[in-house]
């Protein structure tokens, strides 16, 4: 989970649309702004490049227009707390109850509580509810928890003095954590070390991990603000990748996030809540080298709400062709326990 609502139009820029320029005139656009080039339309956005050799290899995916039910209020914490519990707008939020790897595990025969592990120092509401899991949290290192660094956040989010001044401490507090830090040698940073823990339950009876990145936030120096996560999310993926080992090859790591955020920039060098949004996906068991989804276009009358990408299919969608394949999950049971009220359509080949 990416918590802080990720800007996919910034990390799979669609440059090949022609509007974009007009709307992000400031923000990095394609290979002209040191973007790698996907296909022709899309780029990686230059702070994934460690993930492009996993792309050329068909281990790295995304998909583009993608969104949960969640519309138009665009609070972090609801929509985090809808895109983990699965469900769809039918409930009121604080009446979403258990999230739907939670709901996975009561499908799967044989499963025990080391079947699935919930790593970390956040609450993963995605793995909450009455079938038994595991938790496991490294030594904390900061004097603020990621939840009392969710809710800081929270209460700045409307004061822009207090905000930005936040932001500030915590791009400084990150940089003192991650310097010297990588995958070789030396202390590893959040997202590997999570990483390293799920690679190595994984690699023996757990079958299902969740852990969550922060910092995704960027209502300001978005270009300056994005670079330490994705960070992050490439050294975890990397992590996985060297951790597991051959059982790499049959894995698949779904990386989603609440909400997306506005096809325009603002004025401070940032984006503000949205609503599509871009996955990532990877692994040994996924088709990756492509772009998911059908692009909805950014001219006037494309975008949703006249300010967001329009989506043009439920993250849900994903996650449930993903668990049909790793699990052998019928797809009427999806549907029905897992993501109460998903329509999933056709199978988008996710995997292999």
């Amino acid at each position: 989970v990416l918590r802080g609502a990720m800007d996919g139009l910034d990390v799979v820029q669609p440059y090949g649309d022609p509007a974009l320029r007009a709307l992000r005139p400031a923000l990095s656009v394609g290979p002209a702004g040191g973007a790698h080039d996907l296909d022709g339309f899309y780029a990686l956005h230059p702070a994934l490049a460690d993930l492009v050799p996993l792309w050329q290899a068909g281990e790295l995916g995304l998909a583009h227009a993608a969104a949960t039910p969640y519309r138009d209020k665009r609070s972090h914490f609801d929509g985090q707390d809808l895109l983990e519990a699965g469900t769809g707008n039918d409930l009121p939020i604080d009446q979403q109850k258990g999230g739907w790897l939670n709901r996975l595990l009561a499908e799967i025969p044989g499963a025990t509580a080391e079947t699935a592990y919930s790593v970390g120092t956040e609450e993963m509401l995605i793995l909450s509810g009455p079938a038994h899991a595991l938790s496991w949290a490294p030594e904390a290192r900061l004097a603020l928890t990621p939840q009392a660094q969710r809710l800081l956040a929270e209460v700045y989010h409307d004061d822009p003095l207090f905000r930005d001044a936040a932001a500030d401490a915590a791009l400084i507090g990150g940089a003192g954590a991650m310097a010297g830090e990588g995958r070789r040698g030396g202390p590893q940073g959040e997202g590997a070390r999570l990483a390293a823990f799920a690679a190595g339950r994984l690699n023996g009876a757990t079958r299902i991990a969740a852990f969550s990145l922060t910092g995704w936030d960027s209502h300001a120096r978005q270009a300056q603000v994005i670079t330490r996560p994705l960070g992050q999310l490439a050294e975890a993926v990397l992590t996985l990748r060297e951790g597991l080992g051959p059982n790499w090859s049959r894995t698949a790591v779904l990386a989603l996030t609440e909400f997306g955020r506005t096809a325009r920039e603002n004025g401070s060098g940032g984006t503000d809540h949205g609503t599509g949004g871009a996955m990532l996906f990877a692994g040994g068991a996924v088709r990756g080298g492509r772009v998911l989804g059908d692009w909805p276009g950014l001219s006037e009358g494309a975008l949703y709400q006249d300010r967001d990408l329009m989506p043009t299919r439920d993250v849900r969608a994903y996650a449930g062709w993903a668990l049909r394949g790793l699990f052998g999950v019928a797809p009427g049971v999806i549907e029905d326990r897992i993501f109460p009220g998903l329509a999933l359509g056709p199978d988008p080949g996710l995997l292999r």
